[in-house]
């Protein structure tokens, strides 16, 4: 196998949820550009039709949007049919969607921990539960969950982001030990300060500027910076990485003194 092949997906179909903007498009064009079929979700059609267009630009893959809001587990277990009957398979999936209601503990609101915990966990475990199966039968098959370096360490106010992004660690190494044997692979990656409209919506500047600091890089991350990291999991290249968090963060947790 040459080095190029170790990261082709021509032939592959990937489904990457939380696509529409961010680093699941970023994500979604590079498997596109790897050969990848792709199909992406978002809560807007709108979006969703603008970010294809730019995924599929140049590419010759295929690509297919579709709308779902993830916090609603019967939208999370449609959109893994929908993909099924429109696409006849899928072998990488991304559970990228994710979103944050900061709140210090004692303040926090049982609607938005439920919505955040089904959106950020719950619905990463219901795509996988649903895919696998087909997975199993070609007995090839990659799941990526999208955590975050705050699933390995914690910050103020941010309880039910913690407690998902850690959970989610968790449930990628137990996936691993449940798939090996059917040749599929679970990882999660976790990133740190990336400049998406998710932090975007909650830093101002001088909180922005904090964060850059605390990188070894001094910077905030691009996001076409995870394409690498998501197509060495997605691919050949990763095939003998399993249960594992690939942290990308500009040495961030390395700054600890």
């Amino acid at each position: 196998m040459t080095n190029q092949s170790l990261f082709d997906l021509s032939g592959r179909v990937a489904l990457v949820t939380g696509g529409s903007k961010g680093l699941g498009k970023a994500m979604a064009r590079g498997f596109a550009q790897a050969g990848a079929d792709v199909v992406i979700s978002s809560r807007h059609q709108d979006e969703l039709d603008r970010a294809l267009v730019e995924i599929l630009e140049g590419t010759g893959s295929k690509g297919l949007a579709l709308v779902a809001d993830l916090a609603r587990r019967e939208e999370a277990e449609s959109l893994a049919r929908r993909t099924l009957e429109k696409m006849g398979r899928v072998d990488v999936l991304v559970n990228n969607a994710g979103s944050n209601i900061p709140a210090v503990i004692d303040e926090i609101r049982d609607a938005d921990w439920d919505r955040i915990v089904e959106l950020n966990l719950s619905s990463c475990m219901v795509l996988t539960r649903a895919l696998v199966p087909q997975m199993k039968e070609r007995r090839w098959g990659r799941v990526i969950h999208i955590s975050s370096i705050m699933g390995l360490g914690g910050k103020s106010s941010r309880n039910v982001y913690n407690a998902t992004k850690h959970g989610l660690i968790g449930l990628s190494k137990a996936n691993a030990l449940d798939l090996g044997s059917s040749n599929i692979t679970v990882n999660c990656i976790a990133p740190g300060p990336f400049w998406t409209d998710l932090p975007a919506s909650l830093l101002n500047q001088d909180q922005k500027a904090v964060f850059a600091r605390r990188t070894a890089l001094g910077r905030w991350g691009e996001a076409e910076e995870l394409i690498g990291p998501a197509l060495l999991l997605a691919t050949e290249a990763g095939s003998y990485i399993t249960g594992e968090t690939l942290v990308v963060d500009g040495g961030v947790m390395v700054n600890t003194l």
